[in-house]
């Protein structure tokens, strides 16, 4: 018995096995009008196995270009298009681009890094000083999802210094949310987003009007 782990790699999976055998044995025939006939019926079969890629323009070229690829490029035969360039279809082996950038605290998001990026935009004034106040609650908040043991107001505060360049500073009699009262609030959020779960995914017939049932009398 052979396995499918002992045999040839498929090169197009959506055509099979045997359409694969038969374009390399097509390959071996010797004489060119026989090779010719064995091309055009593989085609054919090709587009009987995917029906759907006939409402693709150009289709035909497409079955063909698929053909010489599951043939190694290697099936001598009058195409009525030319042969497709091998390298342009074979998978690119460079990696995609991902950016670089690098936070210096991880654990406080994106998001963060957008709000104290347009924060050290701002001129000095109310503006300011809300948002900076907003972003070292929504530090804190972060840093409490991260790491729940412990949490320091003053190391949230140099932080925020820190990543603002000196830009984003609080009053000293500021105060930041309590811990106990973020974790509350957290509490609350994940309770609340079970309950639309529930009830969102819990009735699955739609109520539709007109259909009361009349009351019998």
């Amino acid at each position: 018995m052979e396995y499918n782990t002992q045999r040839s790699k498929l090169i197009i999976s959506e055509y099979g096995r045997n359409i694969q055998i038969m374009a390399e044995l097509a390959c071996e025939i010797k004489d060119r009008e026989t090779r010719n006939r064995a091309a055009r019926s593989i085609i054919q079969l090709m587009a009987i196995m995917t029906p759907q890629v006939r409402e693709e323009e150009n289709y035909e070229r497409k079955l063909w270009d698929h053909l010489h690829t599951i043939a190694h490029f290697e099936l001598d035969v009058d195409c009525p298009y030319p042969m497709p360039d091998p390298s342009a279809t074979k998978p690119k082996g460079n990696k995609p681009n991902y950016p670089k950038r690098k936070m210096r605290f991880a654990h406080y998001g994106n998001l963060v890094e957008g709000f104290i990026k347009k924060g050290t935009e701002l001129e000095e004034g109310p503006e300011k000083e809300a948002l900076a106040q907003v972003v070292a609650n929504m530090m804190k908040r972060n840093y409490l999802n991260w790491n729940r043991d412990s949490v320091n107001d003053e190391m949230i505060k140099e932080q925020l210094k820190e990543l603002s360049a000196g830009k984003l500073n609080l009053k000293e009699d500021f105060r930041l949310m309590s811990t106990s009262e973020i974790l509350q609030q957290n509490k609350v959020n994940s309770q609340a987003g079970h309950v639309s779960q529930k009830v969102g995914g819990g009735n699955k017939k739609a109520f539709k009007p007109g259909n009361k049932k009349k009351k019998r009398f």
